[in-house]
């Protein structure tokens, strides 16, 4: 079966750039746009060999996982930029309910129950079975802006900082091409949501609603150090909002999240 674009996306004009096997669809995405590329255009592929992720993490695609980078040319702030990542984080997981619904209609089983973790990982079981990635840097007349999506469809790598798993394990057994089509309409949806940042305060609603931890005991490794509260919220910027013991609201734009028992671990 051969990646090919969902039928919503086809009308919206988005075009795809599919590769057997590439180093980084964020990077081939990021080439393109200095080359002129202005998009919007979706870099996909089931096998991929030097992606990255947060903090410079490997972010590898063994054969049958997804790597999926959508790129568009924009003349909007890069700070307005940057909550793209929460559209996309939408886009993922009905993407993934409207698969695992087809999966499930077909095997007869249950739904996995997925939760969006800040930033901007996608979790089923408290288990990260996808991870968010978002570059932007100027080219003329504009900013691009590159979100890459990364899903554990047959396998999930082992020592991660948040214990992972595949959509395989899962027992809802797709593609990476069919995940890819259901992604690629789901964009649509929540891209035009967004709005170029205007309708952020949709998306923060909808995000919301979806998230994990929210209202439990958390930690937050900033790199040389560790805040401990509660999850309050996210802010209007994107910002994840602790109460500290002592009532303060503290905005954290970065760091790694640890909730519940495992906040206890990551703060030690």
């Amino acid at each position: 079966m051969a990646f090919a674009l969902g039928p919503r996306a086809s009308s919206a004009g988005y075009r795809l750039a599919a590769f057997d096997r590439i180093g980084s669809t964020n990077a081939e995405a990021l080439e393109r746009a200095r080359s002129g590329e202005r998009g919007p255009i979706w870099f996909v592929t089931s096998e991929q060999t030097a992606g990255r992720g947060r903090r410079q993490r490997a972010w590898i695609a063994p054969r049958g996982n997804l790597a999926a980078s959508i790129l568009e040319v924009t003349t909007i702030a890069p700070s307005v930029a940057a909550t793209l990542g929460f559209a996309a984080g939408l886009a993922e997981e009905a993407a993934l309910q409207k698969v695992s619904l087809e999966a499930s209609l077909r095997l007869g089983e249950g739904r996995p129950r997925y939760a969006l973790k800040w930033p901007n990982d996608l979790l089923a079981g408290g288990r990260k079975l996808a991870g968010i990635g978002l570059e932007a840097e100027p080219v003329d007349n504009g900013l691009a802006v590159v979100v890459g999506i990364g899903t554990n469809v047959v396998a999930a790598p082992e020592g991660t900082p948040t214990p992972a798993v595949s959509l395989a394990a899962l027992g809802v057994q797709i593609s990476a091409e069919e995940l890819f089509s259901a992604l690629s309409d789901a964009w649509v949806e929540f891209r035009g949501i967004w709005d170029d940042g205007r309708g952020f305060a949709e998306i923060r609603k909808l995000w919301l609603a979806r998230a994990a931890g929210l209202g439990e005991r958390v930690a937050i490794h900033t790199g040389t150090t560790t805040l401990e509260g509660t999850f309050d919220t996210i802010d209007d910027t994107g910002c994840l909002i602790v109460r500290t013991t002592e009532g303060r609201r503290v905005p954290v734009a970065a760091g790694d999240v640890f909730f519940g028992t495992a906040a206890s671990v990551g703060a030690a």
